[in-house]
């Protein structure tokens, strides 16, 4: 499956199934086949990915230097991370909050 996020002010923007329920869940939303992000709820929700994103790049490092520490080899993480995930959502919620327009998925 994947999510089609759909805006007036921004372009269309495809994740697969589980980023795009990965992201939703980080903004408070109900991963659900259809839904609507607010103008209003967009402020929290761009804060909200922006502290999953360093929250994750500190686990990241607390991994590599728990491994460098115990001279075991370093973790192997996913080769994509929230960052780059997170960031075309991120930019389209900054767009759409400044146009004040809705964000849909699943219509």
């Amino acid at each position: 499956m994947l999510y089609k996020f759909k805006s007036k002010a921004a372009g269309d923007l495809i994740m697969l199934e589980p980023n795009g329920r990965q992201v939703l869940e980080i903004v408070g939303k109900t991963p659900q086949p259809k839904g609507i992000l607010l103008p209003a709820d967009m402020s929290a929700a761009i804060a909200a990915l922006e502290a999953a994103v360093v929250q994750e790049e500190a686990e990241r490092r607390a991994a590599t230097d728990r491994a460098r520490a115990e001279g075991a080899p370093a973790p192997v993480f996913e080769a994509v991370s929230l960052r780059q995930r997170a960031a075309p959502m991120i930019d389209m919620l900054r767009r759409c909050a400044k146009a004040e327009a809705e964000i849909v998925w699943g219509v």
